[in-house]
């Protein structure tokens, strides 16, 4: 078995990282962005980002925000509304964004794909070349599902693999889920007040992956999919952290090799 304490301590040499976020984590119950959440999210990037380090933002939110915006008050469950908010909450979300990393001298741009994005090879090679270049500008790319044009066929259904497949294409040394959990437990933590966390997990085995079927939120943006994620990414030798985004310098603890959230040991 390996050493969880060196294999945490291994994270603090990572110079590329790819932060993923949800949707809950952003917006409050009436789907309005939360603003204390995105300013918070932007400190702890910057922190990264003054510590040489290149980082890329997988941000959910946008159909949420969009209909906070809008205030529908309940979620519409035909696809052409959910795209149509997508489109109003994507704008918002990106202009607070680019607010908060202003402050610290950052710039950011905007990625939107789809999943034929990152399994042609032409079109993935230009999502590479993209954010190659951006890096060489120091700017942080931020990436989202295009909601507006995707389609049940070919939507990735959550940004969770999105994530994995970014940190793939990007060459990433390590991935970080940020929710609203501090990482895999025994059991779902919101519901059984027995589950422990779990923080090392060595290899993601059909036990581990049964662990979140449970889950209220299985489906659909819980822990189900990052554990799902974690495997594409461990599969390529990217290590992985879920963590709370709640806690305080989340990302600075955890690249200073703190045990906090679950980490995802690599595979290769």
């Amino acid at each position: 078995m390996s050493d969880p304490k060196k294999a945490r301590e291994k994270l603090s040499g990572a110079k590329r990282v790819v932060v993923k976020i949800g949707t809950n984590c952003l917006t409050d119950e009436d789907s309005k962005l939360e603003e204390k959440s995105i300013e918070k999210l932007a400190d702890d990037i910057a922190d990264l980002k003054e510590d040489g380090r290149e980082v890329i933002l997988v941000s959910s939110g946008a159909i949420g925000a969009g209909l906070g915006r809008l205030s529908f008050g309940e979620m519409p469950e035909d696809m052409k509304s959910l795209q149509a908010a997508s489109t109003v909450g994507q704008g918002a979300l990106m202009r607070r964004y680019s607010e908060c990393f202003e402050e610290h001298g950052i710039h950011v741009a905007q990625i939107l794909l789809t999943q034929e994005d990152l399994t042609a090879p032409s079109r993935f090679q230009n999502f590479k070349n993209t954010i190659r270049t951006l890096f060489k500008w120091s700017v942080v790319p931020i990436v989202n599902e295009n909601d507006a044009v995707a389609v049940e066929e070919i939507r990735m259904g959550d940004n969770d693999p999105l994530s994995a497949f970014t940190a793939s294409g990007a060459g990433a040394d390590l991935l970080i889920m940020l929710t609203d959990v501090d990482g895999l437990h025994t059991g779902d933590p919101k519901e059984e007040e027995s589950a422990e966390p779990i923080r090392t997990v060595e290899k993601i085995t059909p036990e581990i992956e049964k662990l979140t079927e449970k889950s209220s939120e299985s489906k659909f943006g819980g822990m189900y999919t990052k554990v799902q994620a974690a495997k594409i990414a461990t599969d390529e030798g990217i290590p992985v952290v879920v963590a709370d985004a709640e806690e305080s310098n989340v990302l600075k603890k955890i690249l200073a090799g703190e045990e906090i959230g679950t980490l995802f040991l690599a595979q290769k």
